[in-house]
């Protein structure tokens, strides 16, 4: 797990998150469930070769499902992390 591919997942897009990217240059991404803050932080600044001032992190439990049959299941369980960027660098997303 030592690749910021299998640490960084997917870049999180919602209008919550584009008001932070937007405002205190900070960017939101679902990690994988193991990783820390450090691991994070080196990815981040491997992959988009920016300086990386604050990492914090959330853990998500997935949410409980039933269906039709009454079969009762779960979503998986996720992690996201809100990144910090230096003042003057940006992550172009689009």
């Amino acid at each position: 797990m030592n690749e910021p591919y299998d640490i960084i997942q997917t870049v999180h897009l919602t209008e919550k998150s584009s008001v932070l990217s937007e405002k205190s240059n900070q960017y939101v991404f679902r990690v994988n469930t193991k990783a820390n803050k450090v691991q994070i932080r080196q990815a981040i600044e491997k992959l988009f070769k920016k300086k990386v001032l604050r990492v914090n992190t959330l853990n998500y439990a997935g949410k409980v499902k039933r269906g039709r049959t009454g079969h009762i299941g779960r979503n998986n369980h996720w992690k996201k992390a809100i990144v910090t960027l230096a003042p003057g660098e940006k992550i172009d997303l689009a």
